[in-house]
């Protein structure tokens, strides 16, 4: 019994102790100004004189289904009470 309690009260700490410091470590890191910031500007419009994009064609939407949903109280092709044979 003794076990159990040193197993919750100690080991299952180490995890979170764990997750303090790194959080602790990342707040106080400050960034290095020496190192070089590598982005690049994307520009999102096509370059002047190059042929406008396709447009994909749209199909038909999928109607609707022909069996009642769940809950109507009703099957299709099956009556209740009486058995096919």
């Amino acid at each position: 019994m003794a076990w159990e309690i040193i197993f919750m009260l100690v080991i299952l700490k180490i995890p979170i102790v764990y997750i303090a410091v790194v959080i602790w470590w990342a707040i106080q890191a400050e960034p290095d100004p020496r190192e070089p910031v590598g982005v690049t500007a994307v520009s999102d419009t096509p370059p002047p004189g190059s042929p406008p994009r396709a447009r994909r064609p749209r199909g038909r939407r999928p109607g609707r289904p022909h069996t009642p949903g769940h809950g109507s109280g009703t099957t299709r092709g099956v009556q209740r009470g009486t058995v096919r044979s």
